[in-house]
């Protein structure tokens, strides 16, 4: 790992060291190109260290399907990239098939639900209350019907940003952390690097924007500025017995995720303020209350943290991937919202397709900057 100033030029820089980041590194390094990457604080320390690491995105028969395509890829590719990062690094980032059980899910969702499993050929059924106490024993009392997806699996979010970070480093790429780039360089209609600071800048013929909520205030003064913002999401973290819960657990906007150790992740608020990432009692309050009512044993259990992160959201929640649309050689991979791990190896592998004039293995006209996003 080079210091910060190290002069080596990059083929390509890349802004960010959250789950976008680092994975699109990885991509590129492992295409043969010699990669920067900068990150502001410390590599996933963000949203994608803050994020439950549900590997679907709630509800996903209500999101457009340029957000169900990517996660759709993502879901089948995700094991072997957990297996490879084992096999790289020594690190576990826990890749759980736990399935994901939705309760109390009013029956206008069912018909979308359904059009969207076979859709995306997952499979689903629909339970009564009983039924659902029976794949989850811990649950508490439904009102009604709940849906059932057996495939839908987990990633312990500290260990893969750990493990992804350990990655790219093995790789060869140039890492420098608590480095916060100031602006974008630019010859001409062509990205020629980036602006760090004081007179200092870094060269190279690509970068790529994986900023997270940051993105539309670092490229702010463009044309053709990304819509993306903060959206604050509070989070609980209970220490249970392990095995109390054994499956992800859904009520309207709030969720449960059991880990291995016995931890069980409460999540999650939607906050509009700003930059904001402080924590609040009425979101502990609220969380715990709905943690409780999903799964009564947990007012056994010890409530060891509370945090927020901010998530960068999007219109429609639609990420923007692929190349500035005046500016040769900027590329952006960003917006993600609630799905950032979920979409994060599908928008990886789109960008540097891309950036490499690969092939790219969906249509990315949905994620272009002027893109309709409703």
């Amino acid at each position: 790992m080079s210091t910060p100033g190290s002069s080596s030029r990059a083929d390509c820089i890349v802004i960010g060291g959250g789950i976008s980041g680092l994975l699109a590194a990885r991509e590129l390094a492992g295409a043969g190109l010699r990669v920067t990457l900068l990150e502001r604080g410390a590599s996933g320390s963000e949203a994608s260290w803050a994020g439950g690491g549900i590997l679907s995105p709630l509800s996903p028969w209500r999101y457009a399907a340029a957000v169900n395509r990517l996660a759709h890829w993502s879901q089948i590719h995700y094991p072997d990239l957990a297996a490879d990062l084992v096999a790289d690094t020594g690190i576990d980032p826990e890749w759980t098939a736990s399935g994901m059980l939705y309760v109390d899910e009013p029956d206008t969702d069912i018909e979308p639900a359904h059009a969207w499993a076979e859709r995306f050929r997952q499979p689903l059924a629909v339970l009564t209350p009983p039924e659902a106490a029976a794949v989850e024993p811990a649950l508490g009392p439904c009102a009604g019907g709940a849906l059932w997806l057996p495939e839908i699996a987990q990633i312990r979010t500290p260990r893969l940003m750990r493990a992804l970070r350990a990655a790219v480093v093995l790789l060869g790429v140039d890492l420098r952390e608590q480095v916060e780039v100031q602006g974008i360089t630019v010859h001409g209609s062509r990205v020629s690097g980036v602006h760090i600071g004081g007179e200092e800048r870094l060269a190279a013929p690509r970068v790529l924007v994986a900023t997270g909520a940051w993105t539309g205030r670092l490229l702010a003064g463009l044309h053709y500025a990304p819509a993306v913002e903060p959206v604050r999401g509070q989070m609980l973290l209970f220490q249970a017995p392990p095995g109390l819960l054994k499956r992800i657990v859904v009520r309207g906007a709030h969720y449960l995720i059991p880990r291995r150790d016995g931890r069980i992740l409460a999540g999650s608020t939607l906050e509009f303020v700003g930059f904001d990432k402080s924590t609040t009692p009425r979101a502990r309050e609220d969380l715990h209350i709905v943690a409780l009512a999903l799964v009564p044993a947990l007012a056994d259990a010890a409530l060891v943290q509370q945090w927020a992160g901010l998530r960068p959201g999007a219109p429609a929640g639609i990420p923007y991937i692929g190349e500035h649309p005046e500016i040769a050689g900027l590329f952006i991979n960003a917006g993600h919202y609630r799905n950032g791990l979920v979409l994060g190896p599908a928008s990886a592998r789109l960008v540097a397709d891309l950036m490499l004039d690969r092939e790219p293995i969906l249509d990315p006209a949905p994620y272009g900057f002027a893109a309709e996003r409703a």
